[in-house]
């Protein structure tokens, strides 16, 4: 299979005739796209609900050693996570993007704890994933949802920083790694990667000279209206409908790459876990997926190598990294620092992945929770 094929799912939106010189066509990555996704504000994280509910003791007072994760409800691998770790007798928290208007929280400055409805709580491990601010529900044209947003970007984004507790992934380092970003290391570490141009005239720009794939420069999915996502994948760029359109804002346009097929690699700490993805096309992993073949492979050891290199370069625990097979060679395509990994498993029937998560946070808390001095408590 290959990146991008010829018969993509969906077509390319109307483009202005002679009678409609006034019109101006959509961003090429929003037409013809009608994915649309309807993110669940339920929690089911089974720590909240045990502690919610009473079922637990909530101990004698003192700080509680946690994990404390700020994500949205519908995060299903923090759910596992949360699971997995109760299994371990470890204190999970979670601060959900779209569930955080009413929650009563303190976090002091000058000792690492904070409290948390109840309980008080010692964080020793922090990770960041889908907590963001877009998922808060509040109007931001408004002046009180402009100001609920602002206050929780300052904050989440404190929480996410603070060095007097262990950051996954830390958003110091991570939240500057754009595609771009990504594109530039990558070839420093010795990967191939597709030339690339940023533009707003993409029908100008055939970098490779042959067949080309338009995607975002930034996230694949919008969220205008708090819960309501909606994707912008890749597509083939066809240069009879964008010559002379120009965009409003700048797109990446990327040279086809012909491969035998994808390769989805995550990074768990030490450990790299390598799958197979057969599929048509670049969207097909959100518009069909359930025609996406999935298959658990080993990763050539110079492979794994360099994927750990760029992980301590970009000081990355957990991520996930998209790839092309081109013959003898491993094309970079991006890697995912909030990585999804259920969907991988379910498709390839394993559970590598969430094996090795679980495992790892759990060992990293408890080193960390070990070695920590008490923290002072004089309220």
């Amino acid at each position: 299979m290959t990146e991008g094929a010829d018969d993509f799912a969906h077509p390319f939106g109307p483009t202005p005739g002679p009678s409609t010189a006034d019109f101006r066509p959509g961003p090429l990555l929003l037409q013809g796209q009608d994915y649309f996704f309807r993110s669940d504000d339920t929690s089911l994280d089974f720590q909240e609900r045990v502690h919610s509910a009473d079922l637990v003791n909530d101990g004698d007072g003192d700080p509680i050693p946690c994990v404390l994760v700020l994500a949205r409800a519908a995060d299903m691998e923090m759910n596992e996570l949360s699971l997995a770790l109760a299994e371990r007798g470890i204190r999970m928290v979670r601060i959900d993007a779209d569930r955080c208007l009413d929650i009563a929280l303190t976090v002091y400055t000058d000792t690492p704890l904070i409290e948390f409805e109840r309980w008080l709580l010692r964080p020793v491990v922090v990770w960041r994933r889908h907590f963001d601010i877009t998922a808060l529900p509040v109007d931001p044209t408004t002046v009180h949802g402009a100001y609920v947003r602002e206050q929780w970007r300052a904050v989440s984004n404190w929480l996410s920083c603070r060095a007097d507790w262990e950051q996954i992934n830390p958003v110091r380092s991570s939240s500057h790694l754009d595609r771009l970003t990504q594109l530039r290391d990558a070839t420093a570490f010795g990967f191939r990667v597709p030339r690339t141009a940023v533009t707003t005239l993409p029908g100008r720009s055939r970098p490779g000279g042959g067949r080309c794939i338009v995607k975002t420069a930034g996230h694949h999915m919008l969220e205008p209206e708090p819960g309501a996502l909606r994707g912008l994948f890749p597509r083939p760029l066809d240069i009879r409908h964008s010559a002379e359109a120009r965009e409003p804002a700048p797109v990446l346009v990327q040279q086809f790459v012909d491969s035998e097929h994808e390769i989805r690699a995550f990074v768990v700490g030490d450990e790299v876990i390598g799958y197979r993805v057969d599929k048509l096309d670049p969207a097909q992993l959100w518009v069909d997926p359930d025609s996406v073949v999935v298959e658990r492979i080993e990763l050539p050891s110079g492979l794994v190598t360099r994927l750990l290199a760029l992980c301590r370069f970009w000081r990355l625990d957990v991520a996930a990294f998209d790839l092309l097979a081109a013959g003898s060679e491993h094309v970079f395509l991006e890697v995912n620092v909030n990585c999804d990994w259920r969907w991988f498993e379910h498709r390839a029937q394993d559970d590598a992945v969430s094996t090795a998560v679980h495992s790892w946070v759990g060992e990293r808390f408890e080193h960390l929770a070990a070695s920590a001095p008490a923290p002072r408590w004089d309220r």
